[in-house]
């Protein structure tokens, strides 16, 4: 049976992210939103990341655009622009743990998630990276996730899940979810397995290495 690590990435959405603290709350489970600082970036925005804080959840930076891996974003400034101006957002919001969790473009893991100057800047500050081993896709199938997510729970001792609080269709069906996984015996945990944690508290752990762009390298 698997223990269950929920996570919600790429919100907070007005509409959405109430709707699934709603459901989180009436079943009392907790779970981490990694947040964008462009939608924190607004009055609204900053109002859904107090709801969320104040539900008992954990709160991580996913970037302020979410436009282009780190590792293969060529920019000048590009730590600054995304990492630095999420965590500003954030600090004003969340004192919590300092955790991070890349932009993997479709939930692929591989050396595009990490630049070394952005693994040098997170180091810095102490973050843990959060990374997962099941995307079951509810951005592609709004109804077909809750099965391919399923199927993953059954081959998984330890999952961590990415959902999307910001895909109504998808969210309309995760109360239906989590219930179907206490049925099968499954249950959640707060705790997230080391092979998920490249990074903890800015230290970084012997696999980070397999999710960092080397320089000079091409591209994946």
């Amino acid at each position: 049976m698997a223990q269950v690590h929920l996570t919600f990435d790429n919100g907070p959405d007005p509409e959405v992210t109430p709707r699934v603290l709603e459901v989180l709350a009436r079943r009392n489970l907790r779970a981490t939103f990694f947040v964008l600082g462009k939608h924190l970036a607004t009055s609204r925005g900053m109002e859904m990341a107090r709801l969320i804080r104040d539900a008992g959840h954990r709160l991580g930076n996913h970037s302020y655009s979410h436009e282009i891996p780190l590792g293969q974003d060529p920019r000048v400034g590009t730590v600054e622009r995304e990492l630095a101006r999420t965590e500003a957002l954030l600090d004003e919001v969340y004192d919590g743990p300092r955790l991070f969790r890349p932009f993997g473009g479709g939930g692929i893991l591989g050396p595009h998630l990490f630049s070394p100057a952005s693994v040098a800047w997170l180091a810095a500050r102490g973050y843990t990276c959060v990374l997962w081993n099941s995307v079951p896709g509810d951005w592609l199938e709004p109804d077909g996730w809750v099965e391919s997510a399923l199927e993953d729970a059954e081959q998984l001792e330890h999952m961590v899940l990415v959902l999307h609080d910001i895909l109504p269709d998808a969210m309309a069906h995760l109360g239906a979810f989590l219930d179907a996984l206490v049925d099968r015996g499954h249950t959640f945990t707060d705790a997230i397995p080391s092979e998920c944690l490249p990074m903890v508290d800015g230290v970084a752990g012997p696999e980070l290495a397999r999710f960092t762009q080397q320089p000079g390298a091409a591209p994946p």
